[in-house]
């Protein structure tokens, strides 16, 4: 197993502990919007070693997994589209 120059770690034993850049990368917000979610409990916090802020990739996965799903504009899939869409009642050509 050959390492790149700069890898610690080979590519089969990936990081579990991640900075805070990382951590809101890996979900893929910024790290400011990272912070609020923190704060709001929708995100974990770091862990502290030696001073340093770690995050938990498998808790920031299992958080992420946790965020409810957007729905449908229009409802359920299955549900009529709204009376008067404009994209329903435009004129076909």
């Amino acid at each position: 197993m050959k390492l790149h120059k700069n890898e610690v770690l080979p590519s089969s034993l990936p990081p579990i502990g991640i900075s805070r850049e990382q951590a809101a990368a890996l979900i893929g917000i910024g790290p400011t919007l990272y912070d609020k979610c923190v704060t709001a409990g929708t995100m974990p916090g770091p862990r502290v070693i030696g001073g340093r802020l770690v995050y938990d990739v498998e808790e920031v996965v299992r958080a992420f997994r946790a965020l409810p799903h957007k729905r449908p504009i229009f409802g359920d899939l299955d549900d009529e589209p709204v009376a008067g869409n404009a994209f329903d009642d435009a004129e076909e050509d």
